[in-house]
């Protein structure tokens, strides 16, 4: 049995409301979808009262009372002696406990009968009823049922019941179950969770047949977990075939078995096959299979057409698939059916298979590119090595262009197996690397394998000093990687050459170096005819969009993605795509493109959850989702890269983390950005990077550490990140260091050279266009305005960015400028320039009594942390006691005429005064008591 928590945590969570509130639930879908997991689920939850249970079988429909007397078996007889003599005789009657009565109104007495037994029942505490399977209830029970349920108004019945139905079709005994009962369909399994209920280790093409056939139905993918590949369908079991093909005409089974072999069963190809029509009525009137109004022949469920596939003999199936290749045209769909026509080694196959597969992948369908080219290798004849191992080849490469890394992987092994040939072994090698997607940490050995497979062979050495520079980029060591990209630049072939100078100038760009970066593009596109376009010119078009991004310049880089997403459409492999759809990503971003930015990061979602994937979901959920959302998927893409080892994506996940963590505005997210960002100025400072990505985390650091109170380490950081400033960096760079600078100045309690750096940043990115920086810079500026006294000011900074925010659909700024207008209307009084709101939450629960240790606790920061936030709040306030500083605060308190509240964020306006500002309100106080 299955889990019921697989694939259904959300209908059940639905169910369970359902039954806390109303009178029941009923699940309803086609045989072996998990109704009655479900059903059973929910029966063990329930908590005291009386549960009635039935699960009728098919026989049982034709049996009278055959429901109800389930129902009571477990009612013993004494509970039917206060029925008035006529009901209990009626009820004892039909549950075989004695004479039925002969008189006419047995039925109306049986019925009367059971709602008083219920009632009586339901006097004492609640009434379960639970019936799995209400298509096979009797008439007479269902009847009985119905009579109750329109009755149960006040009872406090629950109805928890399945019924099984077809896919589309609605439920035909919702009248058993009481007014208010949730009608709930139970969905398919997802691919995914088909693959957990199955057992682990099948083959990848066993699984993917498998999760086709079973079509997200548990229970026929349980009883197919064992069954090897049979041709391009899994056998079926012996019993299961017999269940779902039981009285099945010859003529129908023979017309059928053509139609299972088809690639796509229509009337005029089976017609083209001389395959009987008329045993296509059969199959109707049995619901095995239909013919539409196009002509299609479509199967109830696809385990049937793999039942009909399996039931037929090897001669008849190959004798199938032989009149197929003669009645199709289109050349994939003929080279398949020949190779399962002729299941035996044949060069004549072998070639013809080959061709289909080049035909397919020319039209982006690398997924049939690669079980043509497998095949292909599987008829080749044994005396012809070297063409099997290019055959395995090929389909190696087309397995990794539909993202199938680990079928990629087992026909490169196979060639490293079989073959001695240097050059194959060195594509087997390049394959490899290829198929360890972003895990590239561990492959030093397989990439010096690789070279010494290729000593000699120039265009071999260059693939694997190409691997090298990207295995090099993407764990952080840029001169060894710039040096793998030169190596490959001069010893490659064309593609080669392309590739690597693309390469090296992505690691030329992390390093800080645009203009030898460009240049480097600029060599990679002479190579190409100058134009850039064809699958060796599409890296050169991403990383030319790169470029213009870092340097400001959105409206070009959206343009080139825009376009080149539209060239490769669905001709690329996955790799490709989803790189690119990576890059749109951070663009729209960028360019506050924000629900079109979710879109594309959704695009990117492929079998296996890599960190690019992730960490676009991440940055696109930090400008139009949620902070939550956000800072889950950022910590899915750090764990994705770190299990790789890629540390080119593990900065900009941590830099994400760091970003999502800082929209929460309280000191516990501010820890946690501290967290992520001081790991990216690390890594950055290890890997020797220099980019402008890296300024604006930079930037994002200082800011937490602000929001902390550590304004003087944040000092540190803007000192080192100015210290990597150039002539030609880009201006949202230094306006990101400027927010940091203006917010560090106002935490010193230096609000208007604060105020000062602010504005200047603000006018620097509306030359921009880069709304989310400008939303963000003026949150910050309208802050800082508000916490000076500064109204007028701090709303207009505040309503531009609510009203940007809110154009761009940058659902978190928009809130976090909210937050902050409400506070600037509420008139929050008392809140001290001088302190920053970590100080100022800190003050308080000093100033309540709570030690260092219980502060840090609260606030998830460091007890040497809080210990400097606290001298800091000592020199500002005029104090140099806890004690003192306790009385400050409650003396600022009745200054303020007003208590102090907590906002929903956690931050705290604590109303600070100096100690001679105290004691002046201290008199006060006392002169009027007096």
């Amino acid at each position: 049995m299955i889990s019921p928590e697989t694939g259904r945590p959300a209908l059940l969570g639905t169910a369970r409301a359902e039954l806390s509130a109303g009178a029941g639930v009923l699940f309803h879908g086609p045989a072996g979808i998990g109704k009655s997991v479900l059903l059973h689920t929910l029966v063990a939850e329930v908590r005291g009262g009386t549960v009635l249970h039935c699960a009728p079988a098919e026989d049982d429909a034709r049996l009278p009372f055959a429901g109800l007397l389930d129902l009571f078996a477990r009612v013993p007889d004494s509970r039917l002696e206060s029925l008035a003599p006529p009901l209990r005789a009626a009820l004892r009657g039909v549950l075989l406990r004695g004479e039925e009565p002969e008189d006419g109104r047995g039925r109306l007495a049986v019925r009367v009968a059971v709602l008083d037994v219920v009632r009586e029942l339901a006097a004492e505490g609640p009434v379960s009823l639970v019936l799995d399977g209400l298509q096979w209830l009797d008439p007479d029970s269902a009847g009985v049922l119905a009579f109750v349920a329109r009755r149960a108004d006040g009872l406090g019945l629950r109805v928890l019941a399945a019924e099984r139905v077809a896919d589309g079709e609605r439920p035909e005994r919702l009248e058993c179950c009481p007014p208010g009962t949730a009608v709930l369909r139970v969905p398919p399994l997802t691919p995914d969770e088909v693959a957990r209920v199955v057992r682990a280790g099948l083959p990848a093409d066993v699984l993917r047949a498998l999760q086709d056939t079973a079509a997200g139905n548990p229970s026929y993918a349980l009883e197919l977990q064992h069954s090897p590949l049979l041709g391009p369908l899994p056998h079926v079991p012996r019993g299961l075939r017999a269940r779902l093909l039981a009285g099945l005409p010859d003529t129908a089974r023979r017309t059928l078995l053509v139609a299972s072999a088809a690639e796509h069963p229509t009337l005029t190809v089976l017609r083209a096959t001389g395959s009987p029509e008329d045993g296509l009525t059969d199959a109707e009137r049995l619901g095995v299979a239909t013919a539409g109004a196009d002509g299609t022949v479509r199967f109830a469920h696809p385990v049937l057409r793999a039942a009909v596939y399996t039931d037929a003999s090897e001669h008849e199936r190959r004798q199938a698939h032989s009149l197929l290749a003669r009645a199709v045209t289109e050349p994939v769909e003929r080279a398949r059916h020949l190779a399962y026509a002729r299941p035996y080694e044949d060069e004549d196959t072998a070639r013809t298979l080959v061709s289909a597969a080049e035909y397919a992948r020319g039209k982006g369908e690398p997924d049939a590119a690669f079980a043509l080219a497998r095949l292909a290798a599987d008829r080749t004849p044994g005396e012809r090595d070297a063409e099997r191992a290019e055959r395995l080849l090929l389909a190696a490469g087309y397995a990794c262009d539909a993202g199938r890394q680990e079928e990629a992987g087992e026909a490169a092994e196979a060639v490293l197996a079989a073959s001695g040939r240097a050059r194959q072994r060195a594509r087997a090698r390049v394959v490899l690397l290829r198929s360890a997607g972003q895990a590239l940490e561990g492959t030093h050995g397989l990439i010096e394998e690789g070279l010494r497979d290729a000593a000699g062979d120039a265009e071999a050495e260059g693939w694997l000093h190409h691997w090298a520079a990207v295995r090099g980029l993407l764990c952080g060591e840029l001169a060894p990687a710039a040096r793998h990209a030169r190596q490959a630049a001069v010893l490659g072939d064309t593609d080669t050459r392309v590739g690597a100078l693309a390469t090296l100038a992505r690691v030329l760009s992390l390093a800080g170096e645009p203009v030898a970066a460009g240049a480097a593009i600029d060599e990679a596109l002479a190579l190409t005819g100058g134009h850039g376009s064809g699958p060796d010119g599409w890296g050169l078009i991403r990383m030319r969009a790169i470029l213009a991004l870092d340097s400001d310049r959105v409206g070009e880089a959206r343009e080139q993605v825009a376009g080149l997403l539209a060239v490769i459409g669905e001709v690329a492999g996955v790799e490709e795509t989803t790189a690119t759809l990576v890059a749109l990503a951070r663009i729209q971003v960028r360019a506050g493109d924000c629900h079109g930015a979710r879109l594309t990061a959704a695009r990117c979602e492929t079998d296996v959850r890599t960190a690019p994937a992730l960490y676009a979901q991440a940055l696109a959920a930090t400008v139009g989702g949620g902070v939550d959302e956000a800072r889950r998927l950022a910590g899915e893409a750090v764990a994705a890269s770190e299990a790789d080892g890629d540390r080119l994506f593990l900065v900009r996940a941590l830099a994400v983390l760091g970003q999502a963590e800082l929209l929460t505005g309280d000191p516990r997210g501010a820890a946690a950005a501290v967290e992520a960002l001081q790991r990216v100025r690390e890594l950055g400072t290890a890997m020797g990077a220099a980019d402008p990505p890296l300024l604006h985390w930079y930037g994002d650091l200082a800011e937490a550490l602000v929001v902390l109170g550590e304004c003087e380490e944040a000092g540190a950081v803007l000192d080192e990140a100015r210290a990597r400033t150039s002539a030609g960096m880009p201006g949202s760079a230094l306006a990101a260091l400027e927010r940091a600078e203006g917010l560090r100045a106002a935490g010193l309690g230096h609000a208007k050279e604060g105020v000062v750096r602010l504005r200047t940043a603000v006018e620097r990115l509306r030359r921009l266009p880069l709304p989310v920086d400008l939303a963000r810079t003026l949150i910050a500026l309208g802050t800082v305005e508000r916490r000076a006294r500064h109204k007028s000011a701090a709303r207009a900074a505040l309503g531009e960015a609510l009203e940007t925010a809110t154009r761009i659909g940058a659902v978190p700024l928009a809130v976090r400028a909210g937050e902050e207008l409400a506070r600037l209307e509420s008139g929050e009084r008392g809140e001290s320039p001088g302190l920053t709101p970590t100080e100022a939450r800190i003050a308080e629960l000093v100033g309540g009594g709570a030690t260092n240790r219980e502060v840090a606790a609260k606030l998830f920061i460091s007890v040497k942390t809080v210990e400097g936030a606290l001298s800091r709040v000592y020199r500002k306030v005029g104090v140099r006691s806890r004690t003192a500083l306790a009385h400050a605060m409650a003396v600022a308190v009745l200054a303020s005429g007003a208590a102090v509240d907590a906002p929903d964020d956690d931050r705290v306006v604590v109303p600070v005064v100096t100690a001679g500002q105290a004691s002046r309100a201290h008199n006060r106080r006392f002169d009027t008591r007096r």
